[in-house]
């Protein structure tokens, strides 16, 4: 099955038309944008291919941030969000998805709000990427 899997990834990543290369890093920040949440933190709890990033507990204004190396096993990093009661499951860094779009700079940049999940590669221009339903 290992092997099978390693196989699938490897075809996958030649055949894609991308300008990523293995080794390449890029920083992931998924950041706590709300207005007013002091009383309820934003509560994160990421995964990645080699096992868990761990979770947090976000403040107004905290962030969760780490260094997504490209190997053959990089290929998604998954967050969970948890507020007040909604959930949500998202792909914070996928390699097809955002070896493009992180830039020159290779930031992968979150800014989760009270009405959705913004993506930026500079932290000054973000575009809403979806909302929390």
């Amino acid at each position: 099955m290992l092997i099978i899997t390693s196989l699938t990834i490897m075809i996958t990543l030649m055949l894609q038309p991308q300008t990523m290369l293995l080794g390449e890093e890029y920083d992931v920040r998924v950041i706590n944008n709300f207005r007013d949440n002091s009383s309820l933190p934003l509560v994160i709890w990421c995964t990645s291919p080699q096992g868990d990033l761990g979770g947090r507990a976000l403040q107004e204004g905290d962030d969760f941030e780490w260094t997504v190396k490209i190997d053959l096993w990089s290929a998604e990093y998954t967050c969970t969000m948890k507020w007040n009661t909604k959930r949500k499951r998202f792909e914070a860094f996928k390699v097809s998805r955002d070896s493009n779009r992180c830039g020159s700079t290779k930031k992968c940049s979150w800014s989760v709000r009270e009405d959705g999940f913004y993506f930026s590669n500079d932290e000054v221009y973000w575009t809403k990427d979806f909302s929390w339903l």
